[in-house]
C-alpha cells in the first residue's frame, strides 16, 4: 500500500504558516492558569498540541484553532502502573496532547448523537457512523522533536536534548554526568517552512513474525532501519555565512534517553556517531525504573497509520483520523530524520482495513522557540536560583464544555494527598478510566437504534471489551505490528480490564 494523502487532506498546501501554528499555540498557553507552569528560569517543560483546521465554505479563508494543548516530560515507572486505569502513565507533551483531543473529539461526537450542532463531525455513510465535516482537518504542533527515533540527529552546532542522554554502562563516572552533557544541535533552518515534497523511495522489507509465517525475508523492519546515523544527511540550514556551504564530517549526534526495546538491535554506545542505532523502536527513560511507555517518535508513527483517534471511538468514526501536518517548533532539528522517524517506517505497510490508510504529513519546522524550552530556560537561569531541571507537572487544556483544565504530577491529580489516591479526585481525566468512562456516556447518549454495529449485540463490559470490538481498528493494528514493529510490546491484558 503505497503513502497517500487522505481524501481530507487534499486542502491542506498552501493553509499552514509555520510560524503562525506555533504563535497560536504559545499564546494559547499563556493564556492559561499559572497553576502547574515551570518557574521562569528555573524550570523547563515541552508543549504539543492538536489544532482544527476548518476551510471556509465559498472562500480560501481557513479558520485555525488550538483544541488540545500539553505540556510535560514525565513518565511513571513500570511498577506504578494500575490495573484500575486510574493513573496516567505517559505525561508527556506529546501525549497528553493527544488524549486530550480524544477528549475533545468524544465531546464532539456526543454533540453529534445527540442531535445538536458539531463542527467537527456529520453523519456518515454507515449507520452509526460519522465523518468529518467538509473542510475539516487537524495538525500537531510539538515544541521540540519527539523523543526516540526523530532526536537522534546529526551534530552542527550546541544546543540541548529533548530527553535526558542516556551514557554508556561502562562510564566509569555513573549515568549522573551523561545528563549534564550538553550536546551539539544544528542551526535553525534558513527556511521557516521546510515542506516534504515527495516521499523519498527507500527500501524496506515487510518481513517475517510468529503471526505471519508465510513471508521470509531475513531482515526485519527495525534491521532494516538500524543504521549508524552519520551516514544520514548532515543539514546546515541557517548558519552563519563564514560556516554556510562547509559540511564536515559527522562526529556526533543528539542523544536520547529512549532505549531500544528489547529483542532487536540494542544501541552501540560507541564514542560520537556511533552512539545509537537509528530507527528502533524505543522506551521513554523513567526515574530509576524502566518504564512501558513507547517513544514519542514511535507513536506519532504509529498513529500516521492508525489514525490518533483510539480504538474506542473508531467504532464510530467512518474513517480514522489523521494529522495532515506535524510541526516542530524551534530546536535541533533534520527534515531526514523526522522522515525516517515518523513517514518511511510505517510507509510499506499494505493490506490494511477500509477506512485505514498510511499517511504522510507534511514536516514543517517554525522559526518561533517555546519560551519554556531548555535551551531558553538555561539562557534565563541566574546564579543563586537553584539547578535547571524539568518541570514535575504535566498541563492538559482541551476545548471541551466541562473541566477543561487538567494538572497532574506523578500520573495522578496534581496536589492530591496519599489519602485521596485511589480515589475519584485523584484522577486525571486523561488517564484510561476516565477516558473509558466518558466514552460509555457518549454510548448512552446513542439511540439504540442509532448505535454502530460493532457496539451491537456483544457483550461488552470491561475496557479491553470495547477495544476488542472495534475489529477495523484491532486489524489495522496487527497488519503494522506484523510488518512494521514486530517488537513493539504487548499491552498486559491485566492492566486493561476495568470497567
Amino acid at each position: 500500500m503505497p503513502v497517500r494523502l487522505h481524501p481530507h487532506l487534499s486542502v491542506r498546501f498552501n493553509m499552514v504558516d509555520a510560524d503562525e501554528i506555533a504563535k497560536l499555540c504559545y499564546e494559547r498557553f499563556k493564556q492559561l492558569p499559572r497553576r502547574g507552569k515551570p518557574e521562569t528560569g528555573r524550570e523547563w517543560t515541552l508543549l504539543a498540541a492538536a489544532l482544527k483546521l476548518t476551510r471556509c465554505v465559498h472562500s480560501d479563508k481557513v479558520d485555525k484553532e488550538v483544541v488540545s494543548l500539553g505540556t510535560g516530560t514525565k513518565c511513571i515507572g513500570q511498577t506504578a502502573m494500575s490495573p484500575s486505569g486510574d493513573v496516567l502513565n505517559d505525561s508527556h507533551a506529546e501525549v497528553i496532547a493527544r488524549r486530550g483531543c480524544i477528549r475533545y473529539l468524544t465531546s464532539e461526537l456526543h454533540r453529534a448523537v445527540s442531535g445538536e450542532d458539531s463542527s467537527v463531525f456529520c453523519r456518515g455513510d454507515e449507520r452509526g457512523k460519522w465523518k468529518l465535516q467538509p473542510g475539516v482537518s487537524f495538525i500537531f504542533f510539538t515544541s521540540h522533536t519527539p523523543c526516540g527515533d526523530a532526536s537522534i540527529i546529526p551534530m552542527a552546532d550546541i544546543q540541548s536534548q529533548p530527553c535526558p542522554a542516556v551514557t554508556s554502562a561502562k562510564s566509569p563516572e555513573g549515568s549522573d554526568k551523561g545528563r549534564d552533557l550538553k550536546r551539539k544541535a544544528e542551526a535553525p533552518s534558513e527556511e521557516r517552512n521546510t515542506k516534504v515534497s515527495h516521499l523519498e523511495e527507500q527500501e524496506t522489507a515487510e518481513t517475517s513474525t510468529s503471526e505471519e509465517p508465510s513471508l521470509s525475508l531475513s531482515k526485519t523492519p527495525e534491521e532494516t532501519f538500524s543504521q549508524n546515523p552519520a551516514q544520514l544527511e548532515v543539514e546546515t540550514r541557517g548558519l552563519s555565512d563564514d560556516s554556510a556551504g562547509l559540511h564536515p564530517q559527522v562526529s556526533d549526534v543528539h542523544r536520547t534517553g529512549a532505549k531500544c526495546v528489547p529483542g532487536g538491535h540494542a544501541d552501540p554506545l560507541h564514542p560520537g556517531a556511533g552512539y545509537h542505532s537509528a530507527g528502533m523502536l524505543r522506551v521513554k527513560p523513567g526515574r530509576g525504573e524502566p518504564t512501558l511507555s513507547l517513544s514519542c517518535s514511535d507513536k506519532l508513527a504509529r498513529w500516521g497509520a492508525l489514525g490518533f483517534q483510539g480504538a474506542l471511538l473508531s467504532h464510530y468514526l467512518q474513517e480514522a483520523l489523521y494529522f495532515s501536518t506535524v510541526v516542530v517548533g524551534k530546536c535541533p532539528y533534520s527534515q531526514e530524520v523526522m522522515q525516517r522517524a515518523l513517514i518511511t517506517r510505517c510507509s510499506r505497510v499494505s493490506n490494511l482495513p477500509a477506512g485505514f490508510s498510511v499517511v504522510a504529513p507534511e514536516l514543517l519546522q517554525s522559526s518561533l522557540e517555546f519560551p519554556f524550552s531548555q535551551a531558553q530556560t538555561e539562557l534565563q537561569h541566574q546564579d543563586g536560583k537553584g539547578r535547571i531541571s524539568p518541570c514535575g507537572a504535566a498541563i492538559s487544556w482541551c476545548n471541551v464544555p466541562e473541566q477543561p483544565l487538567d494538572v497532574t504530577a506523578n500520573g495522578y491529580k496534581h496536589g492530591v494527598t496519599k489519602k485521596a489516591l485511589g480515589t475519584v479526585k485523584a484522577r486525571s481525566l486523561l488517564c484510561k478510566l476516565e477516558l473509558f468512562h466518558s466514552f460509555l456516556s457518549l454510548v448512552s447518549a446513542t439511540d439504540p437504534a442509532a448505535r454502530p454495529d460493532s457496539l451491537r449485540g456483544a457483550d461488552l463490559r470491561t475496557y479491553w471489551d470495547y477495544k476488542k470490538a472495534s475489529q477495523a481498528h484491532q486489524q489495522a493494528w496487527q497488519q503494522l505490528h506484523s510488518q512494521a514493529f514486530p517488537l513493539w510490546p504487548r499491552s498486559d491484558r491485566n492492566l486493561l480490564l476495568f470497567h
